[in-house]
C-alpha cells in the first residue's frame, strides 16, 4: 500500500517538474520577443585604455549625418521685407515657387554639398533628335549643378548618333538603348514608362534625384540646386498667368486625365519635372497606368503625357514649383517680370525634325502659348 502512494507521489512530482519546465520555457521566450519590443538594442563599449565597459542604446537615429554648415557670411534676411512681389513666391499649400531673388544659392549648395548628392539628368533623343544632344550637354556643363554630381542619361534608339562629349570628374554621359516609335507623340508618353522603368531598375542606386527634360533645348543661365525637392513641376510659359479655364487640361470625362473646368492650381509643362527618385516614379508609373487605361478605350489625351501629368499634380500637390525661368521661348518675348531665361527652346526646323503632322501639333502649341497672353 505504502508503495503505491510512493509510486503516487512520484508520478506527481514528475508531472509538477514537467508543468514549471513547460512554465519557465514560455516565460523565457515571451520575455524574449517582447524584450525586442520594449528595448532599445544595447551595445557594449569597451574602452582599450582603460578597460572600463559602457552601456549604451543603439538605434538607426545614431547613424544620422549631421548637416552642419560653416561660417558664412551673407546679408541677413528681412522678415519684414519680402525679396519680390510683383510674382507669387509660395502656393497655398506651402510649396515656394522658384523665381531669381527668392534664395541664396551659395546656402543650398553648401547644404547639398554636406549631403553628397547626385543628380540625374534625363533626356530623350529619338530618331533625329540626337542633333541637339551637343548643345544640350556643352551648354549643361556650363550652368546646370555646377560644381555637384551629375548623370547625364540620354535614353536614344540611335546610340551612335550620340557624341562622345568629355566630362570632368563626378559627371558622366549615361546611353540608355531604347526603342522607337513611328509617331512622336507615341514617344513623349513612353517617356513615362521608360523613365518608371529605369528608376526602378537603376536611377534609385545611382542618383538622389530626377531631373526630366526635352532635348531640344540649351542652358543659358544658371540651374542649381534651387530647383531639387521631393516632387517638382514647372509653370508652362503659355499659362503662368491664365484663369483656370483657359487650361488645355484634358475636358473629356472619358479619358483618366479629365480635369473639371473648376479644378486646377496652374498648368504645368510636361517637358521639365523631377524630384527624389521615389516620388519621380510614383508620378511616372501613375502617369504610365492611366495611358494604357486610356490606350484600352482608344482614347489619347489632348497634350498626351503633359496632359497625365498635370491631372497628377492637381491630387498630389508639388512641393516645389519652378517659375517659367526654368522653361522659355524666346520667340515669346522678354517679361518684364522675367529676371533671367535659364532654359530655353533651340530655334529649329520642326519640318526636318518630325513630320507635316508634328508640324501642325507645333503650330497648334504655339497658338496655346499665345492664347494666354
Amino acid at each position: 500500500m505504502q508503495q503505491e502512494k510512493y509510486e503516487k507521489r512520484s508520478k506527481n512530482c514528475f508531472y509538477i517538474l514537467i508543468y514549471m519546465v513547460i512554465l519557465l520555457l514560455v516565460s523565457f521566450c515571451w520575455f524574449n520577443v517582447r524584450g525586442h519590443e520594449w528595448h532599445s538594442e544595447v551595445t557594449i563599449i569597451c574602452d582599450a585604455q582603460t578597460e572600463s565597459k559602457t552601456l549604451v542604446n543603439a538605434s538607426h537615429l545614431d547613424s544620422l549625418q549631421d548637416i552642419s554648415l560653416e561660417r558664412m557670411l551673407y546679408e541677413k534676411p528681412n522678415a519684414m521685407k519680402p525679396p519680390r512681389t510683383d510674382v507669387l513666391m509660395i502656393t497655398p499649400w506651402f510649396a515656394p515657387i522658384v523665381w531669381d531673388g527668392g534664395y541664396n544659392i551659395d546656402i543650398l549648395n553648401a547644404q547639398f554639398h554636406k549631403r553628397h548628392v547626385r543628380v540625374g539628368l534625363t533626356v530623350f533623343a529619338i530618331k533625329k533628335y540626337t542633333v541637339f544632344v551637343q548643345t544640350f550637354i556643352e551648354t549643361a556643363e556650363k550652368f546646370f549643378m555646377v560644381g555637384h554630381m551629375v548623370n547625364y542619361y540620354v535614353f536614344t534608339d540611335r546610340v551612335k548618333d550620340i557624341p562622345n562629349i568629355p566630362l570632368p570628374e563626378g559627371r558622366q554621359l549615361v546611353i540608355l538603348e531604347v526603342p522607337s516609335y513611328q509617331r512622336w507623340q507615341e514617344v513623349s508618353m513612353r517617356r513615362m514608362e521608360m523613365i518608371r522603368d529605369y528608376s526602378q531598375q537603376r536611377f534609385i542606386n545611382e542618383v538622389d534625384y530626377l531631373v526630366c527634360v526635352d532635348v531640344d533645348m540649351k542652358f543659358s543661365d544658371e540651374v542649381g540646386v534651387e530647383i531639387l525637392s521631393d516632387i517638382f513641376g514647372t509653370l508652362h510659359p503659355g499659362f503662368y498667368g491664365a484663369a483656370r479655364e483657359h487650361f488645355t487640361y484634358e475636358r473629356r470625362k472619358a479619358s483618366t486625365a479629365y480635369i473639371p473646368s473648376d479644378e486646377g492650381d496652374f498648368y504645368y509643362a510636361g517637358g521639365y519635372f523631377g524630384g527624389k527618385v521615389e516620388e519621380v516614379y510614383k508620378l511616372t508609373n501613375f502617369c504610365h497606368n492611366e495611358m494604357m487605361t486610356d490606350k484600352a478605350n482608344h482614347i489619347e489625351a489632348v497634350w498626351h503625357d503633359e496632359s497625365y501629368l498635370n491631372k497628377y499634380f492637381l491630387y498630389h500637390k508639388p512641393t516645389k514649383i519652378l517659375s517659367p525661368e526654368y522653361l522659355w521661348d524666346n520667340g515669346f518675348g522678354a517679361p518684364e517680370f522675367l529676371k533671367r531665361r535659364r532654359f530655353v527652346a533651340v530655334p529649329k526646323n520642326h519640318n526636318a525634325i518630325r513630320n507635316k503632322r508634328a508640324l501642325y501639333d507645333h503650330s497648334r502649341a504655339r497658338q496655346k502659348f499665345h492664347s494666354s497672353w
